[in-house]
């Protein structure tokens, strides 16, 4: 499992999304060595050269690093999308646990 090389804040980008999305997104950023406590979960981050932001689709977290920033706006390049899997009732799965056992 790859792990997210980062330095405090990793900048979730949340635009109102449902909460069991979100509450997954998290859990999966924290399996992939991203503490609770270094997320800064927003709609407009304040994010810096070289920092993490992480977008939030349906089926993946798109994890990118900042490039370049100009005024209020960033451009970031992706490093890596994380997928986030749905059980036949539509309910987010841990897949990595399953991989590990």
């Amino acid at each position: 499992m790859q792990k997210i090389d980062y330095e405090a804040p990793v900048w979730v980008l949340n635009y109102n999304n449902p909460k069991p999305l979100l509450d997954h997104s998290i859990h999966m950023l924290e399996r992939h060595g991203v503490k609770r406590e270094d997320m800064e979960i927003t709609e407009t981050p304040t994010a810096k050269v070289g920092a993490i932001v992480v977008e939030i689709w349906p089926y993946e977290l798109v994890i990118g690093r900042v490039r370049s920033t100009r005024n209020d706006s960033f451009i970031s390049g992706t490093e890596f999308t994380i997928e986030l899997r749905l059980d036949d009732d539509g309910n987010y799965v841990d897949y990595l646990e399953e991989e590990e056992n």
